[in-house]
């Protein structure tokens, strides 16, 4: 049986056509999943009841379970329980202008990269978009509030799960469903180049941000074996193509490791390499883990790099710090409950 939050409006709306029903439907029933917040079929008092009893026999609306929640002032981090007993992960930021939420997009990950707690722990399976969708529902729920953006980059790469993503993105996107807009939606990858110039095709206009940590394919390939499938060279052509295609601009994501890729002469090759684009850069300080020997850089030498990318013409910031002291880095909180 399939979960009613697996299906985008435009699908729900067929469902409808093809049970002899007019697509509004569709409508209906999303105002009451998204809007009034309401789970249970049976009270959906819109619908004629031979509509929610057929809805009540093809779709469930169960939702993931809260295993285990860490708080501190500014951030929230839940690992949740499936529904086949496998752990995933969401946090939430409060910000200024509003909260926002990294969501998983997969159980584990394959892409390895050495700094990355969630790279130990290799792919189970991809998550399906209903499993995305119920991580910004039940945290809105279990917080009473509503968060204002999202952001694909917890466990997992988006793009090796391209299909759910996309459905995902459609149904928090949708003007009846969360109602989150495109341009508060960031999807972060390490540059699996097919599917960004698959994604730069889509009429999205969501964020795109590449998981860079490092300026050259030799120091690349150390910290991330993608870079061995999709070296630097093939990234950065498909960095441009999106650039041209899409118009939209690109976040370069840079995680300060001390003594790995904070040299100044790793600044003026970034610098070398971005220099006139439409892209700013986001250094990130590291967030440290038990199970990984890298040290964060420190404010001295993330303070130099950043000078050095600023007098190079580049728009660059360094990451506001949340959740360091609650297992916040990406599969943290998963990998204590794992041990592994």
């Amino acid at each position: 049986m399939r979960n009613l939050f697996d299906l985008t409006k435009e699908e729900l709306e067929t469902y409808f056509l093809n049970i002899g029903e007019k697509k509004f439907k569709a409508t209906q029933v999303y105002e009451w999943l998204y809007q009034k917040r309401e789970y249970d079929i049976s009270k959906f008092s819109n619908l004629k009841k031979e509509i929610r009893d057929k809805l009540t026999m093809d779709f469930n609306t169960n939702l993931i379970t809260i295993e285990k929640k860490e708080t501190d002032n500014l951030t929230h981090k839940y690992l949740f329980r499936l529904f086949d007993n496998n752990f995933i992960e969401a946090v939430v930021m409060h910000h200024d202008y509003g909260s926002s939420i990294c969501v998983s997009s997969e159980v584990g990950c394959n892409m390895a990269c050495k700094f990355c707690e969630s790279g130990r722990q290799k792919k189970i399976r991809n998550l399906e978009a209903y499993e995305i969708v119920e991580q910004i529902l039940v945290i809105e729920q279990d917080l009473n509030m509503h968060l204002s953006s999202v952001v694909i980059m917890g466990i997992g790469e988006p793009l090796d799960n391209f299909a759910n993503i996309i459905r995902f993105i459609k149904i928090i996107n949708d003007p009846k469903g969360l109602q989150i807009g495109a341009r508060h939606i960031t999807l972060s990858t390490c540059g699996l180049v097919p599917k960004m110039y698959e994604l730069s095709k889509l009429p999205l206009q969501i964020n795109l941000a590449i998981s860079l940590h490092a300026p050259n394919d030799q120091l690349r390939n150390a910290l991330m074996p993608v870079n061995k499938v999709y070296n630097l060279s093939t990234l950065m052509q498909g960095i441009k193509d999106y650039l041209s295609v899409t118009g939209r601009r690109i976040t370069i994501e840079y995680v300060m490791l001390n003594n790995v890729n904070d040299k100044l002469e790793y600044a003026q090759e970034l610098a070398s390499l971005f220099k006139g684009m439409n892209i700013y850069i986001n250094l990130i300080p590291y967030n440290e883990t038990n199970h990984l020997e890298f040290k964060r850089s420190s404010k001295k030498n993330i303070m130099a790099f950043y000078d050095c990318l600023k007098k190079n013409g580049l728009n660059v910031t360094i990451r506001k710090e949340f959740g360091r002291n609650i297992n916040a880095a990406c599969g943290q909180l998963r990998g204590s409950m794992k041990q592994v």
